[in-house]
């Protein structure tokens, strides 16, 4: 969707536990939601990142938007998704795209990846933004993936999961 993107940056992590254990992390994304498992000062306003799954969060349609700044319309919304497969927000320009895939490595484990294309107008006053995001990013995503592996690997957290997939509380999208 993004043509010739200036910044591409793909990031990856294998996890102890099923996709479907790992979806339910992944749908709850966003700033003012469960946060993004990060670095909360810059990510999150400051609120902690969720360390449960948060039932209200577990429904997701496309176009809905995943907040990166609280109570804004700034953010990324839901271009596509296949329940506890992958899932796609974009700018809704065409100018950014931040995919996420689940892989199944066996029984218990899963590879997420994470991929973000974004496109740059040298000219947009929000280059400076865009330069500090490039540096920052692999700092962030880092910790992003290693919070959401420490998370879905917590004994609690895989039973709370398996509580609202059981209870069919996950609606599935194609």
């Amino acid at each position: 969707m993004v043509e010739r993107p200036n910044f591409v940056a793909t990031r990856a992590v294998t996890i102890e536990a099923t996709s479907e254990e790992l979806w339910s992390w992944l749908v709850q994304i966003g700033s003012g939601r469960a946060g993004f498992y990060s670095y909360d000062w810059i990510d999150n306003a400051g609120r902690p990142s969720a360390r449960e799954i948060i039932s209200e969060y577990q429904h997701g349609e496309v176009g809905d938007l995943v907040p990166m700044l609280p109570s804004t319309e700034a953010g990324m919304w839901v271009k596509g998704f296949e329940a506890s497969r992958w899932m796609l927000w974009w700018d809704r320009k065409g100018d950014a795209t931040w995919a996420w895939g689940l892989y199944p490595q066996g029984e218990r484990h899963t590879r997420l990846i994470s991929r973000l294309r974004v496109r740059y107008a040298w000219t947009s006053p929000m280059i400076i933004y865009y330069l500090i995001q490039d540096v920052g990013d692999i700092v962030m995503m880092r910790k992003c993936m290693v919070g959401i592996k420490e998370r879905a690997e917590s004994p609690t957290a895989t039973r709370t999961a398996n509580v609202f997939q059981q209870a069919g509380k996950l609606r599935r999208y194609a």
